[in-house]
């Protein structure tokens, strides 16, 4: 069960990443056909999602010690707990962070000074995937 908890927190953060980039990505291959100019606004933007697939593989690396075969039934549990926590929260962490991104990036490619703006409100989702971060410590310090 352990072992299937690591594969959710890695895989669906890995696969959240994925989509919230694209997300990203497509907005800015439109707003660069009215805004070329604005190329590396659009490219931090597109980036920003990226982030909780890191999240994925952080936890990984703090619950990876526990994975063994004495690993009790509560223990595997927790690591499967942990692992869908940080699965979904991430995967619907980069998709929102990526609308907002990619309505920045539309928002910037028609000419609107909102770079700065942009980065901040993007900062909202992700608080809740570096949350996870924080629960899988606990999680671990449980364990």
């Amino acid at each position: 069960m352990g072992y299937i908890g690591v594969a959710l927190m890695v895989g669906l953060s890995g696969a959240a990443s994925c989509i919230g980039t694209s997300i990203a990505g497509q907005a800015s291959v439109g707003a660069m056909k009215k805004n070329g100019g604005a190329f590396g606004s659009y490219m931090i933007l597109s980036a920003i999602p990226g982030s909780q697939g890191l999240y994925g593989f952080v936890g990984y690396f703090i619950i990876k010690g526990f994975l063994t075969e004495s690993m009790t039934m509560l223990q595997g549990a927790a690591i499967f707990g942990a692992g869908l926590l940080t699965g979904l929260v991430c995967l619907f962490s980069s998709y929102y962070q990526a609308k907002i991104c990619a309505n920045g990036i539309a928002a910037i490619g028609n000419g609107h000074d909102v770079m700065g703006k942009t980065l901040i409100l993007a900062a909202f989702p992700e608080l809740y995937a570096i949350l996870t971060v924080a629960a899988i410590f606990l999680i671990a310090g449980a364990i």
